[in-house]
């Protein structure tokens, strides 16, 4: 990731797992994670529920004196899943639900594990960046190699040229949380997607 100017805006978008994992410390690394952003003076915006992954993230923040917004369709509301202690829970259409947690923070973080859900949420957000919709610092925090095949996939991208190399170094990556807070602090946005129409 290069650096830059830092970003003003101290909420973070973290998009992680409803479910709580297995073969690993998941759900208390979860926790730790959010007490982390809370403890570097940052806010948490995330899917606004109770359970898994998502809730263990939302319980650290709000334990170590953080804010915590959650963005979370009605479905999913009435389905009493959502997190009740939140500071404020936003309703947005399932549609509506990334890019109104993505337009309420300054960083996007993908919360080390997650499944089809998490990774369409990341997908988005790399995708907008790319194209020039926004200019935030995306980040991947990679506990226990989680997102290792990922990662190496995104380097097939690259050699196959499917992905250009700024692209992909744009992905900061790391494992520990206070690593990509730290490199959220300043940032330089590479220059938009640039399309050769096959010639």
């Amino acid at each position: 990731m290069k650096r830059g100017k830092a970003f003003r805006n101290k909420q973070v978008a973290v998009f992680c797992g409803s479910a709580s994992g297995r073969r690993y410390q998941y759900q208390s690394d979860a926790f730790s994670v959010g007490r982390s952003v809370a403890k570097a003076g940052h806010g948490l915006v995330y899917g606004g529920g109770h359970v898994g992954l998502m809730g263990a993230v939302a319980d650290g923040c709000l334990q170590a004196g953080g804010q915590v917004i959650g963005v979370m369709p009605r479905a999913l509301v009435d389905r009493e899943i959502a997190h009740t202690g939140l500071t404020e829970l936003i309703l947005a259409g399932k549609h509506a639900r990334t890019q109104s947690q993505d337009g309420r923070a300054g960083r996007c973080v993908c919360c080390f594990a997650g499944g089809g859900g998490t990774m369409k949420e990341f997908f988005e957000q790399w995708t907008c960046t790319q194209i020039g919709y926004h200019q935030k610092p995306i980040g991947l925090l990679n506990l226990n190699g989680y997102l290792d095949p990922l990662l190496t996939m995104f380097d097939e991208m690259v050699r196959f040229g499917f992905l250009s190399q700024a692209h992909r170094e744009m992905l900061f990556h790391a494992p520990r949380i206070n690593d990509l807070l730290a490199g959220f602090s300043t940032y330089l946005h590479p220059p938009s997607k640039a399309y050769d129409c096959g010639k």
